[in-house]
């Protein structure tokens, strides 16, 4: 059942069934279209309860690789029947050290502190009020930066996203914050998030990297089915060149 995703020894029982289930779908060894097995042989396969599965399929729900009716969950066809597994290669945007981040490379850090001030009112908080701050930094082979984000979260988020807010009381220096499932996590609250990030290149020579490259810019806002702000995020990375806007719900 491994995956390049989770393939962690920790990783939740769910998404492992799910990586699996995933690794069927783009070798069709489940066909776009046919039924998959049911809830009860999955669990029988994989070792796992019902509801471990259940949270499994969800996921693939969510990522549009199966539908389920009446008649039970199905591989999902695109136009002319093709199967729309390719998605796996274009998956929503992920949190900062999302699932392929190599934790060698990576450094992670929460803090509790206000945001900066014109944030505030945008994350519901008042002036001056702390919230949860996650900072996160990819370092390349030699130790320099090659990607920093800092995200702040909104008083709603830390209501409604119960693993969200259990970091809180997050005092342990020694180990790296893992919100690689942020977003799963929003879903799983019931949130129906939209993602919108903002791409640009500054202008101005200051705005290169030693090594030439242009450094890309992204600011991103993923707001709740109320239009509440729940994360907003800034990253800053090499790149060469690029500029768009989209936004899209998932």
């Amino acid at each position: 059942m491994a995956d390049p995703d989770y393939e962690a020894a920790d990783a939740p029982l769910y998404l492992r069934v799910a990586a699996a289930l995933r690794e069927d779908l783009a070798q069709r060894r489940i066909s776009p279209g046919s039924r998959l097995p049911s809830e009860r042989s999955l669990s029988q396969r994989y070792h796992v309860n019902r509801q471990t599965v259940r949270n499994a399929l969800q996921l693939l729900r969510e990522e549009r690789l199966v539908v389920t009716d009446r008649r039970g969950t199905f591989a999902a066809a695109g136009a002319g029947g093709e199967p729309v597994v390719p998605a796996l290669t274009a998956r929503r945007p992920t949190f900062p050290g999302g699932p392929r981040a190599a934790d060698a490379q990576v450094r992670a850090s929460l803090t509790w502190e206000p945001p900066p001030t014109p944030l505030a009112p945008r994350l519901l908080l008042a002036p001056g009020e702390p919230t949860l701050v996650h900072r996160h930094v990819v370092l390349g082979p030699h130790g320099a930066a090659l990607q920093r984000a800092v995200s702040w979260f909104s008083r709603p988020a830390l209501t409604e996203i119960p693993q969200l807010s259990r970091y809180r009381r997050y005092r342990d220096s020694r180990q790296q914050p893992d919100l690689r499932l942020l977003y799963h996590w929003m879903h799983q609250a019931g949130l129906r998030i939209t993602h919108r990030e903002s791409v640009g290149v500054p202008p101005g020579p200051a705005t290169t990297t030693a090594g030439g490259s242009a450094r890309l810019v992204v600011h991103r806002v993923v707001s709740d089915q109320h239009g509440h702000a729940l994360e907003i995020t800034d990253i800053d990375f090499s790149a060469q060149s690029a500029a768009w806007t989209y936004e899209f719900s998932a």
